[in-house]
């Protein structure tokens, strides 16, 4: 049985989170990315709290993609350290997941 998950990921700007999709989706990585925004995130770095605006991209794929999907993004990413971050699908409609596997494959 095949696991799935779907993978959030934060970037500053559209062309990143463009160039993230496009190399995933092209290269068999995710069935479908998303991307969502503007969003505002408010988090603490080297010890100074920082209110950025963001995109978020949302990466639909295969458990076992992960760790490929997180190295492809670490080398596109312009983060010194990217949110990269795996949820689990519990459940989902199992012609919608056999389609992740068949892109993916």
């Amino acid at each position: 049985m095949t696991e799935y998950c779907t993978i959030m990921v934060t970037v500053p700007n559209n062309i990143l989170a463009t160039d993230i999709a496009r190399a995933l989706v092209q290269e068999k990585l995710a069935a479908c990315v998303q991307i969502l925004g503007p969003i505002r995130s408010f988090y603490r770095w080297q010890d100074k709290l920082c209110d950025d605006a963001e995109l978020l991209v949302i990466i639909k794929t295969s458990l076992n993609k992960f760790e490929p999907i997180r190295d492809r993004i670490v080398t596109l990413h312009n983060y010194e350290v990217p949110e990269i971050i795996a949820l689990p699908v519990i459940k989902g409609l199992d012609s919608y997941l056999g389609w992740i596997d068949t892109v993916t494959t």
